[in-house]
């Protein structure tokens, strides 16, 4: 029975629905009492048909209950065009009337694929705020969007530092090295989920340096030398692309270490009054000067006693502790005096009886004694093999001055006067233990001071000397001092200017010039003795001397210059670095190629220093020695020419700086004698140990062939060689022919230097007089080409170099940028000029450029390519894209 009298009252009513894809939805409605319960969908009824209905008694009330259920599908839903969504509600029946329900609203639901805003990568500073936006797409229902990081959800319950705001928006409002990652917006509702783009949000931290750690010690333990210290970009350490700290890791100051001062005694005091003992004293102190520095004390006694009685006290005169043994070291110190001039005696008569004979050293064997620099004292008049007499040595230089015997220049070539065309002729210091008193006498020198006393002050001293004119370096073939110029226009597109057989080259980038606009550029070798008047007096040029322009050249990324260099590269023994010329023609340091800084960049190579630089001008790479292990490289040739309708045939033996500018004044000079390259040039390390360079003749067939006595070894001075700055020095050795029949010479020559290597050059060679062409072994392949302008000038395809900035410039979460690519190419220090760069990616190419300009293949850049796609090669399914420009990269590299 139901209850009478009441309307009916609703215990369910239509709830409102969404149809998913095609399937229908059910509303249903439960009312209590009611006689009859139907649906009214839009304003229309519901056929009764499509009613299911049935009723049951609730137990708990034992009232009747009728429930009435309707389907709608997707196609009603759609055919309905109404002004509002498409909606039911119940209508039930009693005795007492009728009731309704709420409306029930039906609507196909949707989600659409994009998003509205997808969130954007970000790069944030430690302790930054980072905020990620997002807009989901449009959908029914709303989508609910939540956030993940590295496919993790993040949940502001559990980290108070992250706010995930109704708007959807993510805030992290101190920025941690721990959020960084790969951040992603999910947005889902009843039907479909949708995944936003990743954003990369990466937590850099800015390098800082750590304090400067204490001075070294000066490393030269007497006189000039360098001291150092340094400090690290840790304080923090630059992370995740984090800019690298400005200024200079390392600095150095020279040093001045005391040295040692030997004491030295003053004057004796007065002597004392006659003691009762028939004795007087007297004193003298060690302070004339006093001993300093690890000085030695004086030798000797301090006090002296003698007998004041001329004699009378017998005592006194011999006093007991003259004992025999005493007795028995005079008398052996007597003999051995007597001994010695008697030796003395017979060699003088040995002298005097073969004075008219003349000694020559040819065979190489008697050269293993090696050989001692020497002085003229004075000269015997008429004997046309000496120097002249007049010229008295200069003594003002801490050591003996070593007789030149390899001069260039027409000062120089006074010393030898009787000597005609610079073919030098003098005594070896082996004769000396020959005896040849007839031809010279010599003056043996004082041994020179100990490293790094004679470079401080006396190698220091010698410089200023050449420096000044004492010392010249102009060869005999150096008259020609036109300079080496080379120019080209270069647009847009880049190109590179190569100075012909000088090992100097430009390399101007693509996008250096502005589109639509050129420049006509220029590089000059300034030849002569410009480039060292102004340098310090220790300080030698490593290089030619290049000038790059024009002035005012405005250019969007730095210049590649590579300019050829003779030292052995080694920070412990070198100070080397890079000078710019003045407006005032002085020298200004820019870098110390040690050292690391942000407006130029210095790369040393074994034989090639490669520079970026943005200023034109004038640039010199110098070197100062700091140990004698300092090393810098010569280069030694042997010429030969026969002289027309002679019997005499003439050996040049050069010594050069190891760079091809230098070598190349060698050539163009035996050119114009006609000379022939009778062996390969060979390298020989010369040390800065301040002893000479010696040049002998060794193993000339001596029944076949003469030498003119005393001219088997010739010998350079020290600063000579050192001091070269690109300009040769040579010498010469005149053979004569016994017969017109002998048509072939070989020899052996020996070029060493004290207390150093040895190189030998072996000639053997035909001396017939015929007309002998050229030998092209000094000729290169690039001779002819000056410049060279677009994409041919390149090695690597401008396709290619867009694609690798691309994919490196762009600051990557896992660290694959810019810095990774210089550390596979191995140009990761100084990293702080990179990053003052437009593009980093392409400074690096440019370097990388102008590094492997004389190969001909790209296999260096092809294997880092690689190695960076092995090393990133495990990666989850969105960075297939990644992978693919990758391998692309490195196939086309490779080929």
């Amino acid at each position: 029975p139901s209850v009478q009298g009441t309307l009916p009252h609703f215990i369910q009513e239509p709830e409102d629905a969404y149809i998913v894809k095609s399937n229908p939805i059910k509303l249903r409605c439960r009312a209590v009492p009611a006689l009859q319960i139907f649906f009214k969908c839009n304003g229309e009824w519901v056929h009764q048909n499509e009613h299911f209905s049935h009723e049951y008694k609730d137990l708990n009330t034992g009232l009747k209950v009728r429930e009435v259920m309707i389907n709608v599908s997707r196609q009603q839903v759609e055919d309905f065009h109404g002004p509002e969504d498409y909606w039911c509600l119940c209508v039930a029946w009693s005795h007492l009337g009728t009731s309704k329900s709420r409306k029930a609203t039906v609507r196909i639901a949707y989600l659409r694929k994009n998003f509205e805003q997808d969130p954007q990568g970000k790069e944030v500073p430690i302790n930054g705020m980072i905020v990620l936006h997002c807009r989901p797409p449009e959908g029914v229902p709303a989508a609910e969007v939540e956030w993940l990081k590295n496919e993790e959800l993040v949940s502001s319950l559990t980290d108070d530092n992250i706010d995930t705001r109704a708007d959807h928006n993510l805030i992290i409002n101190e920025a941690r090295l721990s959020d960084s990652g790969n951040y992603t917006c999910l947005a889902s509702n009843i039907v479909a989920k949708r995944r936003s783009a990743t954003a990369t949000v990466i937590v850099f931290v800015n390098g800082g340096w750590s304090l400067w750690t204490e001075w070294s010690a000066c490393n030269a333990p007497c006189g000039r030398g360098v001291q150092k210290r340094s400090r690290t970009c840790t304080n923090p350490a630059p992370l995740n692309g984090g800019a690298f700290c400005e200024g200079m890791s390392v600095q150095k100051i020279t040093c001045n270490a005391p040295c040692p001062i030997d004491g030295g005694w003053n004057e004796w005091s007065q002597w004392t009054v006659c003691s009762s003992q028939c004795e007087r004293q007297r004193t003298r102190e060690c302070n004339s000067p006093i001993p300093r520095h690890r000085g030695k004390m004086c030798e000797g006694n301090s006090e002296a006693t003698e007998n004041c009685t001329d004699g009378l006290s017998i005592l006194k005169l011999f006093p007991q502790s003259w004992d025999s043994n005493d007795v028995a070291l005079y008398s052996g110190l007597g003999a051995g005096i007597i001994t010695v001039a008697i030796l003395v005696v017979a060699v003088m008569l040995y002298r005097k009886n073969h004075s008219e004979y003349g000694v020559d050293v040819i065979d190489s064997s008697a050269l293993t004694g090696g050989f001692q620099s020497f002085n003229f004292k004075n000269t015997r008049q008429g004997n046309p093999l000496l120097l002249n007499s007049s010229m008295q040595p200069d003594l003002t230089v801490g050591r003996t001055y070593s007789t030149p015997l390899c001069f260039q220049d027409s000062t120089d070539k006074e010393l030898f006067d009787p000597l005609p065309d610079i073919k030098v002729k003098v005594q070896s210091s082996f004769m000396v233990s020959l005896g040849v008193a007839e031809r010279a006498e010599f003056h043996a020198k004082a041994p020179a001071e100990t490293f790094p006393r004679d470079l401080s002050r006396d190698y220091c001293s010698t410089m200023d000397r050449r420096k000044k004119g004492l010392l010249t370096l102009n060869g005999p073939f150096s008259s020609c001092k036109e300079p080496l110029r080379t120019t080209g226009v270069f647009g847009h597109h880049g190109g590179r200017l190569v100075v012909p057989n000088t090992g100097v080259s430009l390399l101007v980038p693509h996008g250096s010039v502005a589109e639509n606009m050129s420049w006509e550029m220029y590089m000059v070798i300034n030849q002569g003795e410009a480039s060292v008047q102004t340098l310090d007096s220790c300080e030698i040029l490593l290089g030619p001397e290049v000038t790059y322009g024009p002035p005012g050249l405005d250019l969007f990324c730095p210049v590649a210059m590579t300019i050829a260099h003779c030292a052995e590269v080694d920070a412990e023994n070198w100070n080397i670095q890079l000078k710019r010329r003045t407006q005032d023609s002085k020298w200004e340091e820019v870098m110390s190629v040690e050292e690391e800084s942000t407006s130029c960049y210095c790369l040393m190579d074994s034989t090639s220093c490669h520079l970026l630089l943005d200023q034109p001008g004038s640039y010199a790479l110098v070197g100062e020695p700091l140990t004698q292990a300092a090393i810098k490289r010569l280069k030694l040739a042997v010429f030969g020419t026969m002289e027309v309708g002679s019997m005499s045939y003439t050996l040049r033996v050069y010594c050069v700086d190891d760079t091809p500018h230098a070598f190349q004044g060698v050539v163009a000079a035996e050119k114009t004698r006609g000379g022939q390259l009778l062996e390969e040039p060979k390298m020989l390390p010369f040390r800065a140990n301040t002893f000479s360079l010696q040049v002998s003749i060794q193993d000339v067939p001596q029944f076949l062939w003469s030498i003119k006595p005393f001219t088997t070894c010739q010998e350079f001075s020290f600063p000579q060689v050192w001091c070269s700055n690109q300009q040769p020095l040579y010498c010469a050795f005149s053979l004569e022919r016994y017969s017109p029949v002998t048509a072939q010479l070989s020899c052996k020559i020996s070029v060493r230097q004290v207390k150093g290597h040895e190189q030998i050059l072996q000639v053997y060679t035909a001396v017939a007089e015929t007309e002998k062409e050229s030998v092209p072994f000094f000729m290169q392949t690039d001779c002819t080409i000056t410049s060279q302008t677009g994409p041919k000038a390149f090695k690597i395809p401008l396709s290619i170099r867009q694609r690798i900035c691309a994919t490196f410039d762009t600051a990557n979460a896992k660290g694959k940028d810019w810095q990774l690519l210089a550390q596979k190419l191995h140009l990761d220090r100084n990293l702080g000029y990179f990053a003052k760069q437009r593009s980093p990616s392409a400074v690096i190419l440019s370097l990388w450029e102008a590094r492997h300009q004389d190969t001909s293949d790209l296999d260096s850049l092809a294997s880092a390519l690689e190695e960076i796609g092995k090393i990133h090669s495990k990666s989850s399914p969105k960075d297939q894209d990644e992978k693919k420009t990758n391998r692309w990269l490195w196939r086309n590299v490779a080929e």
